[in-house]
């Protein structure tokens, strides 16, 4: 059973049942007290895009496996304003399958329901069909409408707010320049170099900087599957009054980040997700993966990463082929849909729409044919860091480790091991050197500098058993 956010939480306990009066479509007429860019709530089953069967037995199973609940807390538990629920349940007293054991407050959201004797065999019938207990589904039309509503082809990144963005990393100016070109193209990008400099992390940057809250469903049903969306660990929840999280908004202009009203609960306003996926991708992890219960299924991870950004790290290192993983890609890079296979080899029909970043350190000739690379667009190397890159990540290092920064230490690395061993420098390695020189000073009980002894140990330790390494064509 996937768990509720806070913010919905707060967005059910906000309705007024006796607000609910009125009607709107999810595609045309608008709650006014809800902006264009958020759910709007609904008011009338019909608005849900479910049958009214579909919430009745919903109601039914929460009552099932949560035991008695108050009006308030069934709302809580489906994520469906009560003015949805109570229709259902008086259909349900009047067939004697729920009963009313009592009331905290006034108003039928306040009554305690539970189910009867005959509600109970009814249930398990129910769940004998359909075994999801939860937040209500959204319709697969309303998800794909959202995912469209926010589309990252539609927030195109400026080069100023990406370099703003990216100022917490030492890059060149023609990587960022070719970086950008490849983000606002929405589709892919195909990062390659040596590794430890940073590939993965531009990937997660670029989620960060383009900002901006989005929508992901708890549950969406499709064909009569469900498939659970949300996941607290890709999607970290925002509440109806905070802002995006996006580093780059201003503090000073409450106009352009001011808190959203409430909005359809079913929904979890969150940050723009970003998903990786490493050497231990398989092409059975990219279909829906099958839960506790038959007919209730867990979005793969590019479905997860709608609205955001989609990573392949290690490509070429997976347990299939990088043509196979290539093939799988193609139709949904081009028509932003997918096709998502079940264990009966049926194939529900899905939008795709995350911006895929392709990062390896191996030659990219070396992993499939011309034809194929012609397919992804923007073919970016990360470079190894040159001297001057080298010696500013160093010193943002022992500026956060409250160490000197020295520029002998800098001619040190250089000469005694870059130079010497034939070593390739990478942007990892002050971070590396730093946190080594650290190890040793705190086992000799000094004071961690960047003093040639300590320096020497670190590199001595670090470089001595490394092979001579060249840097990615």
């Amino acid at each position: 059973m996937t768990g509720r956010s806070e913010a919905a939480d707060r967005a059910v306990r906000g309705m007024e049942e006796e607000a609910m009066a009125g009607s709107h479509s999810y595609r045309t007429d608008r709650d006014p007290d809800t902006p264009q860019d958020a759910p709007p709530l609904p008011r009338t089953v019909e608005e849900t895009g479910l049958t009214e069967g579909f919430v009745t037995d919903l109601v039914m199973k929460t009552l099932y496996r949560s035991g008695t609940q108050s009006g308030r807390d069934l709302s809580l538990r489906t994520c469906l304003p009560f003015a949805i629920l109570d229709e259902p349940l008086l259909a349900l007293q009047q067939r004697r399958f729920v009963e009313v054991l009592g009331t905290e407050g006034h108003g039928r959201r306040s009554y305690r329901f539970d189910l009867t004797s005959e509600g109970k065999t009814r249930a398990r019938d129910v769940l004998d069909q359909n075994a999801y207990v939860g937040p209500a589904p959204v319709p697969r039309d309303v998800y794909r409408e959202w995912v469209e509503r926010q589309s990252v082809r539609t927030h195109p990144i400026s080069e100023e707010r990406l370099r703003r963005g990216l100022e917490h990393l030492v890059l060149s100016d023609r990587f960022v320049d070719r970086l950008g070109a490849g983000i606002n193209s929405g589709k892919s990008v195909f990062l390659y170099g040596d590794a430890g400099n940073g590939k993965t992390e531009v990937a997660f940057s670029v989620a960060r900087i383009m900002g901006s809250a989005v929508y992901v469903p708890h549950a969406v049903e499709l064909e009569g599957q469900i498939i659970q969306v949300y996941d607290p660990y890709v999607h970290p929840p925002l509440s109806d009054d905070e802002d995006s999280g996006d580093p780059l908004a201003p503090t000073d202009a409450p106009a352009l980040w001011t808190p959203a009203p409430v909005h359809d609960p079913r929904f979890v306003r969150v940050r723009r997700p970003a998903v990786i996926v490493g050497g231990e991708l398989t092409l059975d992890d990219l279909e829906l993966s099958p839960g506790v219960h038959e007919g209730v299924f867990s979005a793969p991870p590019q479905m997860k990463a709608n609205g955001g950004v989609f990573v392949l790290d290690d490509f070429g290192r997976q347990r299939v082929r990088p043509r196979d993983l290539l093939n799988r890609w193609m139709i949904p890079l081009d028509r932003a849909t997918d096709y998502l296979t079940l264990p009966t080899g049926h194939k529900l029909e899905v939008p795709f729409d995350s911006l895929v970043f392709f990062a390896t350190n191996l030659n990219p000739a070396d992993l499939v044919e011309e034809a194929f690379l012609r397919r992804i667009r923007h073919k970016i190397r990360m470079p190894n860091p040159d001297r001057e890159q080298f010696s500013e990540i160093l010193r943002r290092v022992c500026g956060g480790r409250g160490i000197s920064y020295s520029e002998e230490a800098v001619e040190l690395v250089f000469r005694e091991y870059y130079d010497a061993l034939e070593i390739e420098p990478r942007a990892c390695h002050p971070r590396d050197l730093v946190a080594d020189i650290c190890d040793h000073a705190r086992y000799q009980g000094i004071e961690p500098t960047l003093s040639g002894t300590l320096l020497r140990d670190a590199c001595r330790s670090y470089f001595i058993d490394l092979p001579r390494t060249g840097g990615a064509p």
